[in-house]
């Protein structure tokens, strides 16, 4: 059968390449077409278009940039009818996503979505859309089967795609020493998110703490889909840069400061102690300010249903705040026990991993019995 796969980040990228692998155990046959990164292309797919063109954060700056997002739109159209596949599989990246599911439904295109938009999180009456355009929609948190219920949506739960990934990796045994970092001494891990506006905003405020922890080795979380020059003005106030080496990184850390999203339940999941940063536009944040219906914006803290973890955000977001939170996760801190200990929990309550390999076996079995 023919797959046609749609993800729109670097987080994205690895689920669909694992989903990928999961439908080729289950369908030999499987030929799979991708908007995603490098590894869903590793993973055996043809890739059309690579994420890092569509990368915008922020309803400001998707605005700016809505010639250039409608282009692909068109783009990705159009590809979707002239290869025909027997399911077009979205990948969060919700904006474009489910834009793409109302078309493919009006084409004829069976459609799966794979970890759902953030529908309960605001403007709830997306989940309508998502009823009336997706023909499944596989879930990754155990609360949103629950939310979906309340619209007579019956989803599949599936569990947590990173704890897959997670398992599947093998630190790297010679990491401190091919980076020249001692590991008698505390490692703070910079995690700065992929997108090159939200790279350079928080890492100019995540530096600014190095100051006051002369004995930490600040260590930068850095990808390759991002010039290397961009992380350069950092690296020359001593900073240390690791690329493609989240995890080898998390594995080792003593502590981090992690711009929200995905990386920050990566994180949790390692069990290293975390401050997490958010901090966008003016105006994209006021319009997000009204819209948000949850209380939290980490996924740490909205699966333990209460503050597991420290969120700074916006103006709270100050070098002066940093360093303080930081300071409180450390070894001897005051908040370290108690996050470690919070992150068991939620480790409980997401479950076990093999969510790709649930959710690739169910896909083919809902299409082969069609």
């Amino acid at each position: 059968m023919k797959y046609y796969l749609i993800a729109g980040e670097r987080s994205g990228d690895l689920h669909g390449s694992n989903l990928i692998k999961a439908i080729r155990r289950h369908d030999s046959q499987a030929e799979c077409r991708a908007w995603g990164g490098e590894m869903m292309q590793e993973a055996g797919a043809e890739l059309v278009t690579h994420y890092a063109d569509m990368a915008f954060m922020g309803f400001w700056e998707v605005a700016k940039n809505l010639g250039t997002i409608s282009g692909f739109m068109k783009k990705c159209k159009a590809d979707i009818l002239a290869y025909r596949p027997d399911v077009v599989i979205l990948i969060d990246y919700a904006g474009f996503n489910m834009r793409i599911a109302r078309f493919a439904k009006e084409n004829g295109i069976k459609t799966f979505y794979y970890i759902s938009p953030k529908v309960w999180a605001w403007n709830q009456k997306r989940a309508l859309k998502l009823k009336r355009d997706v023909d499944r929609l596989f879930v990754i948190f155990p609360f949103e089967k629950e939310f979906f219920h309340r619209y007579n949506y019956d989803v599949d739960y599936v569990g947590n795609p990173l704890f897959d990934a997670i398992a599947d990796f093998t630190p790297n045994p010679t990491f401190l020493a091919d980076h020249q970092l001692d590991p008698a001494q505390p490692i703070v891990a910079l995690l700065p998110g992929s997108r090159k506006q939200e790279v350079e905003q928080m890492l100019t405020l995540m530096v600014q703490t190095k100051p006051h922890f002369p004995r930490a080795q600040f260590v930068i979380a850095a990808v390759s889909n991002l010039p290397q020059t961009l992380y350069a003005p950092f690296v020359a106030q001593g900073v240390r840069l690791v690329t493609d080496a989240a995890y080898d990184l998390l594995s080792v850390a003593t502590a981090a400061l992690v711009t929200s999203g995905t990386a920050t339940l990566e994180t949790a999941l390692f069990e290293v102690p975390q401050v997490v940063c958010y901090k966008t536009g003016g105006v994209s944040y006021a319009i997000a300010k009204r819209l948000i219906r949850v209380p939290y914006i980490s996924l740490v803290n909205l699966i333990a249903q209460k503050e597991a973890v420290k969120e700074l955000i916006q103006n709270e977001l100050t070098p002066k705040n940093l360093t303080s939170e930081l300071e409180a996760i450390l070894p001897n801190g005051l908040k370290r026990t108690q996050q470690i200990n919070d992150y068991r929990q939620v480790k409980a309550i997401l479950g076990e991993k093999g969510a790709s390999e649930r959710a690739g076996e169910l896909m083919v079995k809902y299409l082969v019995e069609k």
